[in-house]
């Protein structure tokens, strides 16, 4: 089954996985902070509009293309953007490692922040390639 295309931008595409079930943002390039803010609050949105038809639902990130992200839309996403993904139902975050070692530390220090925190509880992993971070996350939906 093929991913659905909800919407895309040259930066980012945001995707539905029905196979898995799970929203996906894929990253082609590097977003300006308000690009990617952008992105991502849209994906929360989507999750909300698939989540009434699919139960349970999971995230995922397709970082192969994704560069660097700045220290303050990291700090937005550990205070911010979990928060209200942990609210909305999220619980399980798959990551596809990025190509470019900007990207691989950007999903890395990511991941470290999101597990060490104590106001929600997200379950996030970086996997080799987009088939096994898919795996990883219909296999954590249960």
């Amino acid at each position: 089954m093929s991913d659905v295309v909800l919407q895309a931008e040259s930066y980012g595409s945001l995707l539905f996985a029905p196979e898995v079930p799970c929203i996906v943002v894929q990253w082609h390039a590097f977003a300006n902070s308000q690009q990617f803010r952008g992105l991502m609050n849209q994906s929360l949105e989507a999750f909300a509009d698939q989540a009434q038809q699919y139960w349970p639902l999971g995230w995922l990130m397709d970082a192969r293309q994704m560069s660097a992200i700045t220290p303050a839309d990291q700090i937005w996403l550990e205070t911010d953007w979990n928060a209200r993904a942990y609210a909305a139902g999220l619980r399980h975050i798959g990551i596809a490692t990025a190509e470019n070692i900007f990207g691989r530390i950007a999903t890395q220090v990511y991941i470290a922040n999101t597990v060490a925190q104590t106001h929600y509880t997200l379950d996030a992993a970086s996997l080799p390639t987009l088939d096994e971070a898919k795996d990883w996350v219909r296999e954590a939906l249960g």
